[in-house]
Protein backbone atom coordinates (compact mmCIF):
# COMPACT_ATOMS: atom_id res chain seq x y z
CA UNK A 1 0.00 0.00 0.00
CA UNK A 2 1.40 3.44 -0.88
CA UNK A 3 2.78 5.39 2.06
CA UNK A 4 0.13 8.12 1.89
CA UNK A 5 -2.66 5.55 2.09
CA UNK A 6 -0.98 3.99 5.11
CA UNK A 7 -0.70 7.37 6.81
CA UNK A 8 -4.36 8.13 6.19
CA UNK A 9 -5.31 4.78 7.69
CA UNK A 10 -3.16 5.64 10.68
CA UNK A 11 -4.99 8.97 11.07
CA UNK A 12 -8.29 7.11 11.47
CA UNK A 13 -6.80 4.63 13.92
CA UNK A 14 -5.21 7.39 16.00
CA UNK A 15 -8.62 9.06 16.28
CA UNK A 16 -10.07 5.77 17.55
CA UNK A 17 -7.24 5.57 20.08
CA UNK A 18 -7.92 9.12 21.30
CA UNK A 19 -11.63 8.71 22.02
CA UNK A 20 -11.12 5.28 23.60
CA UNK A 21 -8.29 6.53 25.82
CA UNK A 22 -10.21 9.47 27.27
CA UNK A 23 -13.42 7.46 27.59
CA UNK A 24 -11.70 4.68 29.56
CA UNK A 25 -10.70 7.05 32.37
CA UNK A 26 -13.44 9.67 31.90
CA UNK A 27 -10.81 12.40 31.61
CA UNK A 28 -8.51 13.98 29.07
CA UNK A 29 -8.63 16.33 26.12
CA UNK A 30 -10.12 14.83 22.96
CA UNK A 31 -11.02 18.02 21.04
CA UNK A 32 -7.58 19.43 20.26
CA UNK A 33 -6.12 15.93 20.00
CA UNK A 34 -8.54 14.99 17.22
CA UNK A 35 -7.82 18.26 15.43
CA UNK A 36 -4.06 17.69 15.38
CA UNK A 37 -3.97 14.09 14.12
CA UNK A 38 -2.76 14.96 10.63
CA UNK A 39 -0.03 17.19 12.07
CA UNK A 40 1.41 14.40 14.22
CA UNK A 41 1.05 11.64 11.64
CA UNK A 42 2.76 13.81 9.02
CA UNK A 43 5.52 14.96 11.37
CA UNK A 44 6.48 11.53 12.69
CA UNK A 45 5.72 9.61 9.51
CA UNK A 46 7.27 11.82 6.83
CA UNK A 47 9.08 14.89 8.16
CA UNK A 48 11.04 14.21 11.35
CA UNK A 49 14.49 12.63 11.12
CA UNK A 50 14.36 10.43 14.21
CA UNK A 51 15.25 6.96 15.49
CA UNK A 52 12.61 5.63 17.93
CA UNK A 53 14.65 2.55 18.87
CA UNK A 54 17.62 4.73 19.90
CA UNK A 55 15.72 7.40 21.83
CA UNK A 56 17.73 9.34 24.38
CA UNK A 57 17.26 12.65 26.13
CA UNK A 58 20.19 14.35 24.35
CA UNK A 59 18.69 13.96 20.89
CA UNK A 60 22.02 14.56 19.18
CA UNK A 61 22.04 14.21 15.39
CA UNK A 62 18.25 13.92 15.34
CA UNK A 63 15.45 16.35 14.61
CA UNK A 64 13.61 17.27 17.80
CA UNK A 65 9.94 17.98 18.51
CA UNK A 66 8.50 19.71 21.55
CA UNK A 67 4.77 19.72 22.33
CA UNK A 68 3.98 22.95 24.14
CA UNK A 69 0.19 22.52 24.50
CA UNK A 70 0.71 19.30 26.42
CA UNK A 71 -2.95 18.70 27.24
CA UNK A 72 -3.36 17.12 23.78
CA UNK A 73 -1.25 14.21 25.00
CA UNK A 74 -3.64 11.50 23.67
CA UNK A 75 -2.72 12.20 20.04
CA UNK A 76 0.95 12.52 20.97
CA UNK A 77 1.02 9.18 22.80
CA UNK A 78 -0.88 7.36 20.07
CA UNK A 79 1.42 8.55 17.29
CA UNK A 80 4.56 7.86 19.35
CA UNK A 81 3.34 4.33 20.02
CA UNK A 82 2.44 3.64 16.39
CA UNK A 83 5.90 4.87 15.40
CA UNK A 84 7.63 2.40 17.67
CA UNK A 85 8.61 4.46 20.71
CA UNK A 86 6.74 2.12 23.08
CA UNK A 87 4.14 -0.67 22.71
CA UNK A 88 0.75 0.38 21.38
CA UNK A 89 -0.78 -1.75 24.15
CA UNK A 90 0.56 0.76 26.71
CA UNK A 91 -2.07 3.25 25.53
CA UNK A 92 -4.42 1.23 27.73
CA UNK A 93 -2.69 2.74 30.79
CA UNK A 94 -3.43 6.38 29.89
CA UNK A 95 -4.01 8.50 33.03
CA UNK A 96 -4.11 5.44 35.27
CA UNK A 97 -2.22 5.02 38.55
CA UNK A 98 1.56 4.66 38.10
CA UNK A 99 1.33 5.01 34.31
CA UNK A 100 4.04 6.54 32.15
CA UNK A 101 1.24 8.14 30.11
CA UNK A 102 0.28 11.04 32.36
CA UNK A 103 -2.48 13.44 31.38
CA UNK A 104 0.20 16.00 30.56
CA UNK A 105 3.48 14.54 29.33
CA UNK A 106 6.21 14.30 31.96
CA UNK A 107 9.79 13.09 31.96
CA UNK A 108 10.39 11.41 35.31
CA UNK A 109 8.60 8.21 34.24
CA UNK A 110 11.08 7.82 31.37
CA UNK A 111 8.57 7.51 28.53
CA UNK A 112 10.47 7.28 25.21
CA UNK A 113 9.72 10.20 22.91
CA UNK A 114 9.12 12.72 25.71
CA UNK A 115 11.91 15.23 26.39
CA UNK A 116 10.06 17.91 28.38
CA UNK A 117 7.16 18.10 30.78
CA UNK A 118 4.45 20.20 29.14
CA UNK A 119 0.91 21.27 29.80
CA UNK A 120 1.76 24.37 31.74
CA UNK A 121 1.15 26.52 28.72
CA UNK A 122 3.54 29.01 27.19
CA UNK A 123 6.85 27.26 27.89
CA UNK A 124 7.50 25.04 24.87
CA UNK A 125 8.81 27.70 22.52
CA UNK A 126 11.50 28.71 25.00
CA UNK A 127 12.65 25.10 25.29
CA UNK A 128 12.61 24.59 21.52
CA UNK A 129 14.72 27.71 20.99
CA UNK A 130 17.26 26.47 23.52
CA UNK A 131 17.44 23.11 21.74
CA UNK A 132 17.83 24.80 18.36
CA UNK A 133 20.67 26.98 19.62
CA UNK A 134 22.42 23.95 21.11
CA UNK A 135 22.29 22.25 17.71
CA UNK A 136 23.90 25.30 16.13
CA UNK A 137 26.66 25.24 18.75
CA UNK A 138 27.22 21.53 18.10
CA UNK A 139 27.37 22.13 14.33
CA UNK A 140 24.36 19.84 13.78
CA UNK A 141 22.20 20.29 10.70
CA UNK A 142 19.05 18.92 12.35
CA UNK A 143 15.81 20.86 12.75
CA UNK A 144 13.76 21.62 15.86
CA UNK A 145 9.96 21.66 15.66
CA UNK A 146 7.27 22.67 18.15
CA UNK A 147 3.48 22.84 18.36
CA UNK A 148 1.40 25.44 20.21
CA UNK A 149 -2.27 26.08 20.80
CA UNK A 150 -3.78 29.37 19.65
CA UNK A 151 -5.17 30.05 23.12
CA UNK A 152 -1.66 29.43 24.43
CA UNK A 153 -0.51 32.50 22.55
CA UNK A 154 -2.30 34.56 25.19
CA UNK A 155 0.70 33.73 27.41
CA UNK A 156 3.34 36.45 27.60
CA UNK A 157 6.28 34.03 27.65
CA UNK A 158 5.50 33.06 24.05
CA UNK A 159 6.16 36.60 22.85
CA UNK A 160 9.32 36.96 24.89
CA UNK A 161 10.55 33.76 23.25
CA UNK A 162 9.45 34.98 19.83
CA UNK A 163 11.49 38.16 20.26
CA UNK A 164 14.51 36.18 21.36
CA UNK A 165 14.34 33.70 18.46
CA UNK A 166 14.32 36.49 15.92
CA UNK A 167 17.04 38.50 17.67
CA UNK A 168 19.36 35.47 17.81
CA UNK A 169 18.50 34.35 14.24
CA UNK A 170 17.27 30.91 15.29
CA UNK A 171 16.72 29.77 11.71
CA UNK A 172 16.85 26.00 12.32
CA UNK A 173 13.48 26.10 14.06
CA UNK A 174 9.93 25.61 12.73
CA UNK A 175 7.04 26.33 15.11
CA UNK A 176 3.40 25.53 14.31
CA UNK A 177 0.30 27.10 15.84
CA UNK A 178 -2.84 24.94 15.97
CA UNK A 179 -5.22 27.70 14.95
CA UNK A 180 -8.61 26.10 15.69
CA UNK A 181 -10.11 29.26 17.19
CA UNK A 182 -11.26 27.56 20.40
CA UNK A 183 -10.00 27.14 23.95
CA UNK A 184 -11.37 25.71 27.17
CA UNK A 185 -13.61 28.70 27.97
CA UNK A 186 -14.98 29.30 24.48
CA UNK A 187 -13.98 30.89 21.20
CA UNK A 188 -10.55 32.50 21.31
CA UNK A 189 -11.97 35.67 19.79
CA UNK A 190 -14.38 35.99 22.72
CA UNK A 191 -11.95 35.06 25.49
CA UNK A 192 -8.99 37.17 24.39
CA UNK A 193 -8.68 37.95 20.66
CA UNK A 194 -5.26 37.35 19.10
CA UNK A 195 -5.69 39.90 16.34
CA UNK A 196 -3.68 39.46 13.16
CA UNK A 197 -1.26 36.68 14.07
CA UNK A 198 0.50 36.76 10.73
CA UNK A 199 1.23 40.45 11.06
CA UNK A 200 2.31 40.02 14.69
CA UNK A 201 4.84 37.27 14.00
CA UNK A 202 6.15 39.16 10.98
CA UNK A 203 6.57 42.26 13.14
CA UNK A 204 8.53 40.13 15.61
CA UNK A 205 10.89 39.15 12.78
CA UNK A 206 9.63 35.69 11.84
CA UNK A 207 8.94 34.08 8.49
CA UNK A 208 5.21 33.26 8.55
CA UNK A 209 3.48 30.59 6.49
CA UNK A 210 -0.24 29.83 6.51
CA UNK A 211 -1.86 26.44 6.06
CA UNK A 212 -5.66 26.79 5.89
CA UNK A 213 -6.04 22.99 5.55
CA UNK A 214 -4.54 21.54 8.72
CA UNK A 215 -6.75 18.46 8.55
CA UNK A 216 -5.58 17.57 5.05
CA UNK A 217 -2.58 15.25 5.35
CA UNK A 218 -1.07 16.20 2.01
CA UNK A 219 -1.39 19.91 2.81
CA UNK A 220 0.25 19.46 6.20
CA UNK A 221 3.21 17.67 4.62
CA UNK A 222 3.43 20.35 1.92
CA UNK A 223 3.45 23.13 4.52
CA UNK A 224 6.29 21.45 6.42
CA UNK A 225 8.32 21.05 3.23
CA UNK A 226 7.70 24.65 2.24
CA UNK A 227 8.82 25.76 5.70
CA UNK A 228 12.02 23.77 5.29
CA UNK A 229 12.92 25.86 2.22
CA UNK A 230 13.14 28.89 4.53
CA UNK A 231 15.62 27.32 6.95
CA UNK A 232 19.04 28.88 7.28
CA UNK A 233 17.93 32.32 6.14
CA UNK A 234 18.32 34.16 9.43
CA UNK A 235 14.73 33.95 10.68
CA UNK A 236 12.69 31.50 12.76
CA UNK A 237 9.67 30.07 10.95
CA UNK A 238 6.07 29.66 12.09
CA UNK A 239 3.20 27.86 10.35
CA UNK A 240 -0.29 29.11 11.22
CA UNK A 241 -2.30 25.92 10.75
CA UNK A 242 -6.09 26.03 10.64
CA UNK A 243 -7.70 22.90 12.11
CA UNK A 244 -11.12 21.84 13.38
CA UNK A 245 -11.33 20.90 17.04
CA UNK A 246 -12.89 17.44 17.36
CA UNK A 247 -12.21 16.59 13.71
CA UNK A 248 -13.59 13.19 12.66
CA UNK A 249 -16.36 13.01 15.26
CA UNK A 250 -19.33 15.05 14.08
CA UNK A 251 -20.80 15.98 17.46
CA UNK A 252 -17.41 17.17 18.74
CA UNK A 253 -16.82 19.55 15.85
CA UNK A 254 -17.86 23.21 15.78
CA UNK A 255 -17.69 23.68 19.55
CA UNK A 256 -15.20 24.18 22.37
CA UNK A 257 -17.14 21.87 24.69
CA UNK A 258 -14.97 18.84 23.95
CA UNK A 259 -11.73 20.63 24.75
CA UNK A 260 -11.44 18.70 28.00
CA UNK A 261 -14.50 16.43 28.25
CA UNK A 262 -14.63 12.67 27.76
CA UNK A 263 -17.45 10.91 25.89
CA UNK A 264 -19.81 8.63 27.80
CA UNK A 265 -20.58 5.08 26.65
CA UNK A 266 -23.23 6.10 24.13
CA UNK A 267 -21.13 8.97 22.79
CA UNK A 268 -18.12 6.68 22.42
CA UNK A 269 -20.21 4.23 20.42
CA UNK A 270 -21.31 7.04 18.08
CA UNK A 271 -17.72 8.22 17.68
CA UNK A 272 -16.36 4.76 16.87
CA UNK A 273 -19.09 4.22 14.29
CA UNK A 274 -17.59 7.17 12.41
CA UNK A 275 -14.01 5.89 12.78
CA UNK A 276 -13.61 2.37 11.35
CA UNK A 277 -10.82 0.14 12.63
CA UNK A 278 -7.88 0.40 10.24
CA UNK A 279 -4.85 -1.00 12.10
CA UNK A 280 -6.45 -2.77 15.06
CA UNK A 281 -7.36 -1.43 18.49
CA UNK A 282 -4.96 -1.74 21.40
Amino acid sequence: MPKMDEMKRLCTQVRRDIVRMVHAVNSGHPGGSLGCVEFFVALYGDILRHEPSKFNMDGKNEDLFFLSNGHISPVYYSVLAHNGYFPVSELNTFRKLNTRLQGHPTTHEGLPGIRIASGSLGQGMSVAIGAALSKKLNKETNIVYSLHGDGELQEGQIWEAAMYAAAKKVDNYIATVDYNGRQIDGDVDKVLPLGNLKAKFEAFGWTVLENPHGNDLEQVIASFKLAQTHLGKGKPIVILMKTEMGMGVDYMMGTHKWHGSAPNDEQLKKALEQLPVTLGDY
